[in-house]
């Protein structure tokens, strides 16, 4: 009897790349680190990277926009089941994290692989992309809790999700440089901050 032999889909493949590029990235830094340690710490060999990707920014882009969906679809699942503001930012403090993917759980290597992409004029569109999608998230997030709050649109949600994000990103850099002073759940605790200062309370 013969064995069948099965090959990994182009999922699977792809997010072996992603997690063997993403210790790489941590180890030799994004400039320095070559396709072929990525295909090696992944287990595959030059070819099977270029089978993939045509490059090594296609596969940061990459990276970047699955951070993007999985954030997305995370949220969007949180939102379905906690649709009043308390509700939702309590589900996203208590989330496990260990489950995320690279970027996910390294705020260092998220931040270090946005500056890669941003310092090139030509990586910039496809990192505004990233960006839109974010912020629309905000904003449909706002847009949905504020409705199901029993207020009327007093907020501009695309601008506070502009603002939401800013916010996020801040205190991601703020841990990075000083976490003694800036505990893991400081942006949450500031939204709920923000949550009570602007009067946006929350249907029980």
């Amino acid at each position: 009897m013969s064995r069948v032999r099965t090959r990994p889909t182009r999922d699977d493949t792809c997010e072996k790349l992603f997690e063997a590029a993403a210790r790489v990235f941590e180890e030799q830094g994004i400039g320095g680190a070559s396709i072929e340690a990525i295909a090696a710490a992944a287990g595959f060999t030059r070819g099977a990277f270029y089978s993939n990707f045509k490059s090594k920014d296609e596969l940061i882009i990459a990276m970047l926009e699955d951070h993007v969906e999985q954030s997305i679809r995370r949220c969007l699942d949180l939102l379905a089941q906690h649709q009043n503001l308390a509700d939702f930012l309590e589900a996203l403090r208590t989330m496990d994290r260990s489950r995320q993917d690279p970027l996910g759980r390294s705020p260092l290597l998220h931040m270090e692989m946005i500056l890669f992409v941003a310092r090139a004029e030509k990586r910039r569109p496809e990192l505004a992309k990233r960006l839109r999608a974010r912020r629309k998230l905000i904003a449909d997030i706002v847009t949905a809790t504020v409705k199901n709050g029993g207020r009327n649109g007093a907020l501009n949600p695309e601008w506070t999700g502009a603002i939401v994000l800013a916010l996020e990103d801040g205190f991601r850099l703020h841990r990075l440089i000083d976490p003694e002073t800036t505990p893991a759940d400081s942006f949450l605790r500031a939204i709920t901050d923000l949550q009570r200062a602007i009067g946006v309370s929350s249907a029980r």
